[in-house]
C-alpha cells in the first residue's frame, strides 16, 4: 500500500519546521545573526567596539550555527515525529550540547573572546538556547499566521462545487443526457460525488499527482456537458511523474478559474493548455488560457488563486514559486514545486 507523507510539521500550528527546507534554513541563518547584531549594537561603546565584539562573537556563533543547522537537518525526520514539546526539547539539547563541545574544543580559541569581556563560554552557551527559543517563536507564530490558508482551500473549493452557477448548469447538463447517454450520465454524477468527497476531505495529506489529474479530468469533464465543443483540453503530460505528490486541490482551481474567467465567456470558447513535467527536483505546473478581459462578464475572484500562493509559501516556503503571466488575450499560471517521490512501505 502506498504511504503517503504527512504535511502535518507545516500545518500543524504546534509543529517544527522542516530543517531540511531551504527557505527555513536561510531564515534561520538570518534571524540568528540578526540576534547577535542586536546584541552587539546595544553592548558596543564605539564603532571599534563594535567590530571586535562582532568577530569574537562569530568566531563561536558561525561554527555553532552551522553544526547546528547540520544535525537537525540529519534528525529532521525523527524530531518531525515527536510532540511538539518533545520536539522543542530536542532541539533546544542539539543546541545546547554542539554550543558546549565547540566552546569546549576551541579552547585557547575563545580565550580573546573571554579576556576581552564579549562574554564568558557559559554565557555563550546560555545565549544560545535565548536565540533558538526566539527562532522557534517565530517559525511557530508563522505558521500561525498561514495556517488559515489550508482551512480556506478546503471551504473555498466546496463554495466552489455548491455553487448555484456551478450545481445548477452540472445538474441540468445531467438531465439532458440521462436518457439519451445514461452511462455517461452516471459517469457525471460519479464526477459530482467525487469533487465533494474531495472538497469535504483532509487536506492535511499530500496526494499522488495522478489523483489530482484525475479529479481535475472529472471537473473539466463536467464542464464539457454544458460548454460542449467551446471548451478545448490540451494535456502535456507525458512527462509528467506518476509518483509525484502534491497539495490536494492545487491544479483543479487553476482550471476552474481558465473555465469561469477565460473560456465560458467566449462565444467562441477556447482551448486551455495543461502542461505538468519535471525539471530535475522540480515539478512544473503551468496553465495557460485565452483570455478577453473587454468581453468578459465576470470581474474575476482571485481568492482561490491567492490561496495557493499562501499554501505554498506555508508548505513549502522559498522552494516554492508561484507566476503569472497575463496578456492581452491570454493568462497563464506556472507553479514550481519541490518534486516529492510517493513512498511505499
Amino acid at each position: 500500500m502506498p504511504k503517503t507523507p504527512s504535511i502535518n510539521q507545516n500545518i500543524i500550528t504546534d509543529a517544527l519546521p522542516n530543517f531540511r527546507n531551504l527557505g527555513v534554513v536561510l531564515r534561520i541563518v538570518i534571524i540568528v545573526n540578526g540576534i547577535a547584531l542586536f546584541v552587539a549594537l546595544t553592548q558596543a561603546g564605539s564603532i571599534e567596539d563594535l567590530w571586535q565584539r562582532i568577530i569574537y562573537g562569530s568566531a563561536f556563533l558561525q561554527p555553532v550555527l552551522l553544526s547546528c543547522l547540520l544535525l537537525l537537518y540529519a534528525l529532521n525526520e525523527t524530531l518531525a515525529r515527536l510532540t511538539y514539546l518533545r520536539g522543542m526539547g530536542g532541539v533546544m539539547f542539539v543546541v545546547v550540547f554542539l554550543s558546549w563541545a565547540i566552546a569546549r574544543m576551541g579552547g585557547e580559541l575563545f580565550s580573546p573572546a573571554v579576556e576581552y569581556g564579549v562574554f564568558h563560554i557559559w554565557q555563550l552557551i546560555a545565549l544560545s538556547m535565548t536565540v533558538a527559543a526566539l527562532t522557534l517563536a517565530y517559525f511557530r507564530l508563522r505558521i500561525h499566521s498561514l495556517s488559515p490558508a489550508l482551512a480556506d482551500a478546503r471551504l473555498q473549493a466546496l463554495q466552489a462545487r455548491i455553487r448555484p452557477h456551478f450545481l445548477f448548469n452540472s445538474i441540468n447538463a445531467v438531465l439532458g443526457i440521462v436518457r439519451s447517454n445514461p452511462k455517461r450520465a452516471e459517469s457525471a454524477l460519479e464526477d459530482m460525488a467525487d469533487l465533494f468527497r474531495m472538497a469535504m476531505g483532509d487536506n492535511r495529506e499530500l496526494v499522488t499527482l495522478k489523483h489530482e489529474v484525475e479529479l481535475s479530468r472529472q471537473y473539466l469533464a463536467l464542464e464539457s456537458l454544458r460548454l460542449g465543443e467551446r471548451l478545448k483540453i490540451n494535456w502535456q503530460i507525458q512527462d509528467m511523474p506518476q509518483n509525484a505528490l502534491i497539495p490536494p486541490l492545487m491544479l483543479q482551481p487553476l482550471l476552474e478559474n481558465a473555465v469561469y474567467h477565460g473560456i465560458e465567456p467566449m462565444h467562441e470558447g477556447g482551448e486551455i493548455n495543461i502542461k505538468i513535467y519535471l525539471n530535475g527536483k522540480e515539478l512544473h505546473l503551468d496553465v495557460y488560457n485565452p483570455f478577453q478581459p473587454h468581453d468578459s462578464g465576470h470581474n474575476g475572484n482571485k481568492m482561490a488563486l491567492a490561496n495557493i500562493r499562501e499554501r505554498l509559501s506555508l508548505l513549502f516556503d522559498v522552494e516554492a514559486s508561484y507566476s503569472v503571466d497575463a496578456g492581452e488575450n491570454f493568462y497563464r499560471v506556472h507553479i514550481i514545486i519541490p518534486y516529492v517521490r510517493e513512498e511505499f512501505q
